[in-house]
């Protein structure tokens, strides 16, 4: 068999198993993950002794420490993998829910009404727990998912994806809910794109060489973000012990993170006290400071080797590292235009005591997300109590900001009559 005829047997068992799915209970989808998680705990050193050998390769290979920080798994990671999945069990399941419901003068019942989208391909890089991610939460809204991960992790993701449905199906559900891609072939992102006879949405998650294959081949729709270019202000009337909390957590808490604040914009009026209060916080955690003129002044009395002065490329980079592209501005106008124009419209952030100041940086600035005295970071599914997360898209149709349940459920119309025709 070819590795298309294979992804094309794929597709069919993956629509099979998502008419199965979509009339499961949400008690039956429950019990489905709760046998995931227990799997997964229950198949620990074939996962870990999987991921071992990606880590391995991984570092032969030379990727960056940060890089192999998102591949890496332990005991902790695994589960907190586990109690993920648990914990999505838990959630208010959306489908079936009655988004509208009315009746027309002629007596017409109609409802709108919230249900699976059917068949959803996820490719991904690097980050094995997105294998649990995006299958269990595909699975609690009653679609079935065909998975293909990077080749960093494709041991792990297979370890994993064989658990999860091992798991599923002990209490009854389709095996062929969960699928997995077993090979690394770029030949097969071309392939899952072109099927959209099976597929009815794909998910890219990854690199924006990834994302911009995934569009330009894709036949069904595509849910996805570029960059996480993210942005921090920090104005004239910030509390600069606040930002330097809120800076640290957002660079320094996990940079290789999506949701991580590669630019930040400091007001002129603070400069000489941010450089002072802010910046010393920074490079003791190592984080190199790409500076455009007027912020190098500032920085550069620090004599430290990590202030370097900024091309113009670092303010329209991701770098997913210890590195942050800083530059002064003169006015919340001003660090507005900046964001819209170099930022990714993933998630930005201001840092001010002003309310109306803040009140308008949140209307104009048009991103997936934006926070007032917030960490980026916040950007995720669990912490604004979606649950596990599927991804976090920019794109400004169906979903945008961080892709929970609803978001990977779609509606259709349910008309009950007594006879009535169209006049």
């Amino acid at each position: 068999m070819t590795l298309a005829e294979q992804i094309h047997d794929f597709g069919r068992r993956a629509r099979a198993a998502a008419r199965i799915m979509r009339q499961l209970s949400a008690e039956q989808k429950n019990a489905g993950l709760l046998a995931m998680a227990d799997e997964i705990i229950a198949a620990e050193p074939e996962i870990l002794a999987a991921n071992a050998r990606d880590v391995e390769k991984a570092r032969a290979n030379g990727l960056s420490a940060a890089m192999i920080d998102r591949l890496l798994l332990n005991p902790k990671r695994l589960a907190a993998m586990a109690d993920g999945v648990r914990q999505v069990a838990g959630l208010p399941d959306p489908v079936g829910e009655i988004i509208r419901d009315w009746t027309r003068p002629n007596g017409l019942h109609i409802q709108k009404k919230r249900v699976p989208i059917g068949v959803i391909g996820i490719i991904y890089e690097s980050r094995p727990n997105v294998t649990a991610d995006a299958a269990v939460l595909c699975a609690k809204t009653g679609n079935a998912t065909i998975l293909r991960g990077g080749s960093e992790s494709i041991e792990s993701n297979v370890a994993i994806a064989a658990a999860l449905s091992r798991g599923g199906a002990k209490a009854g559900l389709p095996a062929d809910a969960i699928l997995l891609i077993p090979v690394t072939d770029r030949e097969a992102v071309r392939v899952m794109c072109e099927m959209d006879q099976f597929l009815d949405c794909i998910v890219p998650r990854g690199g924006k060489g990834l994302i911009e294959t995934v569009v330009r081949h894709a036949r069904m729709p595509v849910i996805k973000h570029y960059d996480g270019i993210c942005i921090t202000y920090v104005s004239a009337s910030a509390d600069l012990a606040m930002a330097r909390d809120i800076l640290i957590n957002a660079k320094c808490q996990r940079p290789s993170a999506c949701n991580a604040v590669e630019t930040v914009l400091i007001h002129a009026a603070i400069a000489e006290k941010f450089a002072t209060t802010v910046l010393p916080a920074l490079l003791e955690k190592g984080v190199q400071l790409r500076c455009d003129e007027r912020a190098f002044s500032q920085a550069s009395s620090l004599n430290s080797q990590l202030v370097v002065h900024a091309n113009a490329d670092d303010f329209r980079t991701e770098f997913l590292d210890y590195v942050l592209a800083m530059k002064i501005v003169d006015s919340l106008g001003e660090a507005i235009e900046h964001t819209e124009t170099h930022g990714s419209h993933h998630s930005d952030c201001i840092i001010t005591e002003d309310a109306s100041e803040a009140e308008r940086y949140l209307a104009e600035v048009d991103s997936a997300t934006v926070y007032w005295n917030a960490s980026s970071r916040l950007t995720h599914g669990g912490e604004i109590c979606l649950g596990a997360e599927i991804g976090i898209s920019t794109d400004k149709l169906h979903a945008r900001g961080p892709m929970g349940l609803e978001e990977l459920t779609t509606y259709k119309y349910v008309l009950r009559g007594t006879g009535q025709v169209r006049g």
